[in-house]
C-alpha cells in the first residue's frame, strides 16, 4: 500500500447548506460502516429509500427483463424506462448504482437519473448486479457488463440508437461504469458514447490525502470504504494483483476510452483518485471534463437537493449529456 503524505493539511469545509444538512442527517447517515453493520444498513436504507415520483415514472413506459448473464452466472435483471415522448430510437443511459459494493438495487438513484432523461428524452437501463460480501469480485462487474452487452445486442428492439450509448453510475456504480467502460474497449465491446462517472470509486488502496483529511467526516469516510473494497475483493484488497475491472484505478492505460464526464465534492473521500482519474486520461490524449464542487461531501446532490451546490452540480451534469448526445 502506497504511503499517505505526511504533510496532509486539515480536511476542506463543508459547504454551509451541505453541512447543515449532515448535521441534520446525524445517525442516520454515519460516516464509518464496519462489515458486521451491513445487515442493517441495508435495512435502514430500504426504510428511508423514497419512492420514484409519480411525475417521472408516468414519463416512461417501464419495464423489467430478465438477461443472460456471464458464463456460469445466474441471469441480470434490468430496468428498463423509455421515454413515452419518443418517437424513433432514442440515446440512452446505461445506469449502475451506489451503496460502496454492499448495498441497494437498481432503483437507486432513478429519481435524479430519470430527471436528466425526461429533460434529454432518453431511455435509461439500470442494471441489478449481485452485492458483497455474499458476492465478491468479479460478480458484480459480470453482472453489469453483461447486461450492457444485451442492452447494445438488443438496442434497436429497446428503440435505443446504439451509438449514443452511454455508461453512467454513481460512486460505487461510478467505478463500475468506468470498469465496464475499459473491459468494452479491451475486449471489443459495444462503442459506447461517453462515461457519466459521478463521484466515482475507483480505488481500492484507500490512502490518498482525501481519504486521510475526511477520516471520520461526511459520508463514505476512510473506515467505510476499507469494508467497502474488503467486502468486494477479500485479503486481496490493497494488494498487487486487484484488477482493473474491479478497481479501475488499477489500470495501466486509460487511452481509447469514450469522453469521460467525472464529479466529486471537495469533502470527500473520492476526491483525488478522481482526479487522478481524470489527468490519467488527459495523459494519454483522452477526452474528460472533470468538476471538484467546493465544500461538497459525497452524494451531496441527491442527499442535499435543495442546496445551490446540488442545483449547479445538476445543471452541469444534464449540460454535458445534452453537449455528448448532440454532437
Amino acid at each position: 500500500m502506497r504511503t499517505i503524505p505526511s504533510s496532509a493539511g486539515p480536511p476542506p469545509p463543508f459547504d454551509p447548506e451541505c453541512g447543515a444538512v449532515l448535521a441534520e442527517l446525524g445517525e442516520l447517515l454515519a460516516p464509518s460502516v464496519t462489515l458486521d453493520e451491513i445487515p442493517a444498513l441495508r435495512a435502514n436504507l430500504a426504510a428511508v429509500t423514497p419512492p420514484i415520483p409519480e411525475e417521472l415514472t408516468s414519463a416512461f413506459t417501464v419495464e423489467e427483463r430478465s438477461v443472460p448473464g456471464a458464463e456460469g452466472s445466474p441471469e441480470v435483471s434490468l430496468l428498463i424506462c423509455r421515454p413515452t415522448s419518443a418517437t424513433g430510437p432514442v440515446a440512452a443511459l446505461y445506469w449502475m448504482h451506489s451503496g460502496g459494493m454492499i448495498v441497494a438495487d437498481n432503483r437507486d438513484g432513478l429519481d435524479e437519473v430519470l430527471v436528466y432523461a425526461k429533460d434529454l428524452e432518453l431511455a435509461v437501463v439500470s442494471v441489478e448486479y449481485r452485492l458483497a460480501p455474499e458476492h465478491p469480485h468479479p460478480a458484480p462487474f459480470d453482472d453489469c457488463y453483461a447486461g450492457l452487452l444485451w442492452t447494445a445486442e438488443h438496442a434497436r428492439e429497446l428503440g435505443i440508437d446504439p451509438d449514443r450509448l452511454v455508461v453512467a453510475g454513481l460512486s460505487a456504480g461510478g467505478g463500475l461504469a468506468a470498469a465496464v467502460a475499459l473491459a468494452a474497449r479491451d475486449r471489443s465491446g459495444p462503442a459506447l458514447a461517453g462515461q457519466f462517472l459521478l463521484c466515482p470509486m475507483l480505488d481500492d488502496r484507500n490512502d490518498t490525502v482525501s481519504v486521510q483529511q475526511m477520516a471520520g467526516l461526511g459520508v463514505w469516510d476512510r473506515t467505510a470504504n476499507e469494508t467497502g473494497w474488503t467486502a468486494l475483493l477479500g485479503e486481496a484488497c490493497g494488494g498487487a494483483d486487484v484488477s482493473p475491472y474491479a478497481a479501475p484505478a488499477r489500470a495501466t492505460d486509460l487511452s481509447g476510452l469514450p469522453p469521460a464526464f467525472i464529479d466529486v465534492g471537495s469533502a470527500e473521500t473520492f476526491r483525488d483518485e478522481d482526479v487522478a482519474f481524470a489527468l490519467r486520461i488527459w495523459e494519454v490524449g483522452g477526452i474528460a471534463e472533470l468538476h471538484v464542487w467546493p465544500g461538497g461531501f459525497h452524494g451531496y446532490a441527491r442527499m442535499a437537493p435543495a442546496t445551490q451546490i446540488s442545483r449547479a452540480t445538476r445543471a452541469v451534469r444534464l449540460e454535458w449529456l445534452r453537449r455528448l448526445l448532440a454532437a
